[in-house]
């Protein structure tokens, strides 16, 4: 920065975004001319913002780093900054508050050299500080520095509407700043301080409740011919005498009134949308962000699908642009198609869009064309629907998870004959079981397609599905003890996959869900011999439009149960979801759904044959 007058722009009343092509323009170096009649009241001072050009990006990071990313991202200048010291909790979430009710980026005192070089970029004039700040030494010869008054002062220097004090938990910065408003001073206090906050409760007077102008009393009204509006002074106690130099602008108070300029807020970043995981280093960037006018949306674990608030704010919110807060977005291509998905808005049955976790699923598994192979053959589908959530019920005082009714449908069926293509699997046609799969649907049921592929592939034969696993509340099952080597009949042996074949339908199910903009995909591994699945191992658990689940198929007596349970589960140590299967006939006994409870772990998956 020159040694000269702080460079703050007097913008017009509409601040154009930098996105859409527009150049700001003003009147910041006009010379008010002295006359007997009272000179021109000048424009407020006013930030200008910008977004990146790319429609999903995301700013890695963390504390002043990921600040100053955030600053460079929504702030194309801003008379007024915030500078908070890095040492105090306290301090970064009063200076979080001052931020919105400014209406300016709020930064860390980190590093200095950065801080120096944003303050230039954003041509700020005036830097408030919060705490012990170190302010960059070639800033003071360009920034009017005003450390923020203590008590009840702040609100009345900011001149804006007082709330009452936030208390803020250990680690919820960013959830509280995601509900502030800008133009009004919220004192975030760390929880338990609460007697420290600044101002006394409801003794405050707002001077303006409208987000037109932070500081700017009476912007909304438009002043009758002749008047001329009272700017809002920045009566910083205890700058009557400012510290040396004060450089003067020429659209500012005057130098040694100890008063700051006008401020009225930027115009709201409305394309844009922020998503923060809620970390507490991520709490000045998301200040920075509502400071800008953009809207936050809290993402815990960093996957706008994992809830139906997150799915909900991200389709409401319409956004042009998206831009994650931190290094818990992975990067700006997953983030890109996970929002893409949230927008749908679409959710999977027991709500938001991953199948796990939080959910338990109880199943009736079967075709519904025979009751020779499952329960799913033995009523109709209006019938079938009512037993699946009468299975799951019991398990609702069970768990603290959302209990999820479900069907496992055999599509594709194990035959004795070869059938005219010589697989020696029937496939049932999709028109016989669209009217179940939409039924589930419109249950909030569950579907999983299971396939029995004998010769065939399980690859080709999912594809025969594309259709119904197009449904968002649709998964995908894989049985391995149905599938035959090219000189193999069935009952002859049990039958065997590897990871490759797993693999290949991992790659073409979550190739197709992200195409397809869908809601996650379940895809169940059937299992009760370790030879089944040769290297499960290898199965690739890397795509998150999927989650893989081993489904245990063991029967008879529950020892045995119990033992093929623990086998399979030292076999697959990277698998996360398990399932369980009760037999009706076969398991002596089966277990009620309290003993299903207490097989550790609890599995995620039960399916009754």
């Amino acid at each position: 920065m020159s040694a000269s007058a702080p460079r703050v722009l007097a913008l017009a009343a509409a601040a154009c975004l930098v996105l859409a092509g527009c150049t700001p323009s003003g009147s910041g170096n006009e010379e008010a001319t002295p006359t007997p009649t009272p000179t021109p009241t000048p424009e407020p001072e006013r930030g200008a913002l910008h977004l990146p050009d790319e429609p999903v990006t995301v700013l890695p990071g963390e504390g002043g780093e990921l600040a100053l990313a955030a600053s460079r991202t929504f702030f194309a200048e801003a008379p007024v900054a915030v500078l908070a010291d890095d040492s105090s909790r306290a301090h970064q979430l009063r200076a979080a508050g001052i931020a919105l009710a400014l209406g300016a980026p709020v930064l860390l005192d980190d590093d200095a050299g950065a801080v120096a070089e944003e303050l230039d970029r954003l041509g700020t004039g005036w830097l408030v500080t919060v705490g012990e700040v170190s302010v960059p030494g070639d800033t003071e010869a360009d920034v009017v520095v005003v450390p923020a008054p203590e008590g009840d002062e702040l609100a009345q220097a900011l001149s804006v509407p007082l709330t009452d004090p936030v208390p803020v938990d250990e680690g919820q910065g960013p959830a509280a700043v995601a509900g502030l408003e800008r133009g009004v001073y919220t004192p975030l206090v760390p929880a338990g301080d609460e007697d420290s906050a600044e101002g006394d409760e409801g003794e405050a007077e707002p001077t303006s409740t409208t987000e037109q102008g932070a500081g700017a009393a009476g912007a909304a009204t438009s002043p009758s011919p002749g008047d001329t509006p009272e700017p809002v002074r920045w009566a910083i106690p205890g700058l009557e005498d400012p510290p040396a130099p004060y450089p003067a602008a020429s659209t500012g108070p005057d130098p040694g009134s100890g008063e700051l300029p006008r401020i009225e807020l930027p115009d709201p970043a409305a394309p844009a949308l922020a998503l923060s995981t809620g970390t507490p280093d991520e709490l000045l960037a998301s200040a920075t962000v509502r400071a800008a006018g953009a809207e936050l949306v809290l993402v815990p674990g960093g996957d706008p699908r994992a809830t139906s608030e997150t799915v909900s704010a991200v389709a409401e919110a319409g956004a042009e642009h998206v831009i994650g807060l931190g290094d818990g977005f992975t990067d700006a291509e997953t983030l890109g198609w996970q929002v893409a998905t949230a927008a749908t808005g679409t959710e999977l049955p027991g709500g938001g869009q991953l199948v796990f976790p939080g959910k338990r699923y109880v199943a009736l598994y079967g075709s519904p064309s025979t009751s020779l192979l499952g329960v799913l053959g033995e009523q109709g589908v209006e019938e079938t629907i009512e037993r699946a959530a009468e299975h799951a019920a019991p398990y609702e005082e069970l768990t603290e998870d959302t209990v999820v009714p479900a069907l496992e449908i055999i599509v594709t069926v194990a035959s004795a004959g070869a059938g005219d293509d010589g697989n020696y699997s029937r496939v049932t046609p999709v028109d016989e079981l669209r009217p179940l799969v939409d039924a589930a649907g419109e249950a909030g049921q569950y579907v999983v397609l299971d396939l029995q592929p004998g010769r065939a592939s399980f690859l080709e034969q999912a594809q025969l599905y594309a259709e119904l696993l197009a449904e968002p509340h649709v998964g995908l099952a894989l049985d391995p003890e149905w599938n035959l080597g090219p000189d193999e009949v069935h009952l002859r042996q049990i039958g065997s996959t590897t990871a490759a074949e797993v693999n290949e339908v991992v790659h073409w199910l979550a190739d197709f869900t992200r195409e397809h903009a869908l809601p996650q995909k379940m895809l169940v591994l059937h299992q009760f011999q370790v030879r089944m699945i040769q290297t499960v191992p290898e199965v690739d658990l890397s795509r998150s439009e999927l989650e893989v689940l081993i489904h245990v198929d063991g029967q008879g007596s529950q020892p045995a149960k119990q033992e093929t349970w623990r086998t399979l589960l030292r076999h697959g140590p990277d698998i996360e979801w398990w399932g369980w299967k009760n037999f009706y006939d076969e398991d002596s006994p089966m277990l009620t759904p309290e003993e299903t409870a207490e097989v550790e772990p609890f599995p995620h998956f039960i399916s009754y044959q």
